[in-house]
């Protein structure tokens, strides 16, 4: 099922409190539940705190986004795809938990699992740049059992490389940074259309603009990263990008002695430029170099309640901008979406049948005086004076719609904000959220 359109509940309750300067710093408090310690790292558009929890002592990573610094891409879109894809895999050991979001007017709180390790490129670095086999076929073994699981459940990365790796405090392995993740609604015809990534580490379909699979540009980028445990440098130099193509297309690239032959054929076949024919991860997890056992993986393993080879069993459940209220007793995103409503828009989600939301409208719409009208796209019209409200309806979940008002017609001032409270009242039993704040500034 596609979603259509995916707009969030807006709530007028402030849900956090900050103490210190600028309200993201160290020392802050966020709604009573956590105080932010110190500076982990910074991005784009999103610093990482050391996180004490007020209520356990217990240490966890909350990444603060300011909703006020300039994006490449809409903020809603950035934020529902990361927390959406890790929601849909918050339980495999290998990919990072995250365990609540709060926001307020100027900043978003995603409070996710620490990995007190670091960075695996950190400790690539600190190896001299390469791993041994046995090492690097470890790491390897964690990163596949979790993209295997990310795919099962619908999420492309888009973006593995050693800094989207962190290690929890055994040295295990956690991906993270699934912002650029993308998830089956954002399919068409079954491939994706966006260019995203890492240069050095993206698929060579992915930059075609012509549509890809998302699961086997992942592949690729894996391997470019088993190149990189074991060799060293990447195998195509990032520097010239015309170059880097052509190489690419040739697939010219060298191993050194050391690297086994088994691990050269995985390099060389995940790298194919055509993906019909490169290695994909499931073929891949049946290789006899993929399944010699390690003492990690193992233990990964066990802790996800697999048997080796067999299928996961993931969270299947669909997740969209409405769940998110789910995961938190304390949640507020009245300040995560700024959607400015005026009083020209009103939206609200219901759970109720599409005909039955239909027929409610038009008997609430007609007890108010309003005349109804059929579109013939479907959509419903309210009409009252020089007042035209447009209705309609978007699937965003399996039985979850959002409703939407919108006041095509008329001067705004005739169109008050007791007019949708109206509505609103009569309307409230088919309800199950509603955004409540009105800018009319």
């Amino acid at each position: 099922m596609e979603t259509k359109r995916v707009s969030p509940p807006f709530t007028a309750t402030k849900l956090a409190r900050t103490t210190g300067a600028g309200g993201s710093g160290s020392g802050t408090i966020i709604l009573n539940k956590y105080q932010l310690t110190r500076l982990l790292g910074r991005g784009s558009f999103a610093k990482v705190y050391h996180g004490r929890c007020l209520e356990d002592n217990s240490s966890v990573a909350v990444k603060v986004i300011d909703k006020r610094a300039k994006f490449q891409a809409p903020l809603e879109q950035l934020i529902v795809r990361e927390v959406s894809a890790m929601r849909r895999l918050n339980n495999h050991p290998s990919i990072l938990k995250i365990h609540e979001v709060m926001a307020t007017k100027t900043k978003i709180y995603l409070v996710m699992e620490l990995a007190p390790g670091g960075e695996l490129f950190t400790k690539l670095q600190q190896r001299g740049g390469r791993f041994s086999e046995s090492t690097a076929r470890s790491y390897f073994q964690q990163l596949i059992s979790a993209l295997h699981f990310c795919h099962q459940n619908g999420v492309a990365h888009r973006d593995i490389k050693p800094q989207n790796m962190l290690l929890d405090q055994q040295g295990n392995l956690k991906i993270s940074d699934f912002g650029l993740s993308a998830l089956p609604e954002q399919l068409k015809n079954g491939l994706l259309h966006t260019a995203c990534g890492t240069p050095a580490y993206t698929a060579p379909e992915v930059v075609y603009r012509k549509g890809y699979d998302g699961f086997k540009a992942d592949a690729w980028s894996c391997g470019i990263l088993l190149h990189v445990f074991l060799v060293g440098p990447l195998p195509f130099d990032d520097s010239d990008l015309p170059k880097m193509h052509r190489a690419i297309r040739r697939r010219v690239f060298d191993f050194p002695e050391w690297v086994s032959k088994p691990a050269r054929s995985i390099i060389y076949r995940m790298l194919d430029p055509n993906p019909v024919t490169r290695l994909g991860i499931e073929e891949l997890m049946k290789l006899s170099w993929f399944k010699k056992p390690s003492k990690s993986f193992k233990e990964q393993q066990q802790q996800f309640g697999e048997v080796f080879g067999q299928k996961d069993c993931g969270y299947l459940s669909r997740m969209n901008a409405f769940d998110l209220i789910s995961m938190s007793s304390s949640l507020n995103l009245s300040g995560l979406f700024d959607m400015r409503l005026s009083r020209r828009e009103m939206r609200f989600t219901s759970g109720s049948e599409v005909g039955e939301i239909e027929e409610r409208v038009m008997k609430v719409g007609g007890e108010l005086g309003y005349r109804v009208e059929r579109g013939k796209g479907g959509g419903i019209g309210l009409v009252k004076g020089c007042a035209f409200l447009v209705m309609e309806i978007w699937e965003v979940a399996e039985g979850l719609w959002m409703v939407e008002f919108k006041v095509v017609e008329g001067r705004l001032v005739e169109f008050e904000e007791s007019q949708w409270q109206e509505l609103r009242t009569g309307l409230k039993d088919i309800a199950l959220s509603w955004n409540n704040d009105y800018d009319v500034s």
